[in-house]
């Protein structure tokens, strides 16, 4: 695949239902020359949980951002990597943005995870929360016959309550709107959804943990469309 911007988030690396594979497949065999990480690519800070096919991932990722490889590889803080800021900068020399702006084909866009918008993350109210779902997750998915459904729900609940996919739907526009942005991409609700309004064109680039396929986002010469992965790509 050949694009010039490629956008994933949520792949939460640590993760045993992470499709690190899928995706060091996607990132390897593509050619682009903007790669964005829209957040939460890794679980929690517990790198201990990385297995081999997560750090080949990493490493990929370092590789890419090598200037003798020409990519633009940008680090969209999520909730779950926030503090991850200065590992990414210094060790795998990725710049990290809470919100991060480009032009493609005159066009301004804007990329954020998404959280902002989430009230529990957006207001610092129980700022454990996020820790404790994330190890009660975790632990869940290594229980061997529990794997198939209770994480799922799990998850569901931790990403859709409050009518999440809406709410930050709705709060990219708003972010759009005031800056007069013609695109807007989030990620953060583990759901794929586009949606327009006027002129503003909505986002969010879905996940690649918890479901049976990894999504992302391309911009190309034919606009921009969210796709799901294929092995065979």
């Amino acid at each position: 695949m050949q694009c010039d911007t490629l956008i994933v988030s949520d792949v939460h690396l640590g993760s045993p239902l992470a499709m690190a594979r899928e995706l060091h497949h996607l990132l390897s065999t593509s050619t682009f020359n903007r790669l964005i990480l829209l957040g939460d690519i890794f679980s929690d800070l517990n790198f201990r949980r990385l297995t081999s096919e997560h750090w080949k991932v990493i490493s990929l990722i370092r590789k890419l951002s090598n200037p003798k490889r020409n990519v633009e590889v940008v680090w969209v803080e999520g909730n779950h990597d926030a503090d991850l800021t200065q590992v990414m900068e210094h060790l795998i020399g990725v710049k990290v943005f809470q919100q991060y702006e480009w032009v493609w084909n005159g066009k301004k866009c804007i990329a954020m995870h998404g959280h902002q918008f989430d009230g529990l993350y957006a207001e610092n109210k129980l700022p454990w929360f996020n820790g404790l779902i994330t190890e009660i997750h975790i632990r869940l998915q290594r229980l061997g016959i529990l794997k198939k459904w209770l994480p799922t729900i799990l998850d569901k609940f931790h990403t859709h309550y409050g009518r999440l996919t809406k709410k930050v739907a709705e709060g990219a526009f708003h972010v759009a709107t005031e800056e007069q942005a013609d695109y807007v991409f989030c990620g953060h609700t583990h759901q794929t959804h586009f949606e327009r309004k006027g002129t503003i064109e909505y986002y969010n680039t879905g996940s690649w943990v918890s479901q049976t396929k990894g999504t992302y986002i391309v911009l190309g010469d034919s606009g921009v469309f969210l796709q799901e992965f294929e092995m065979d790509e």
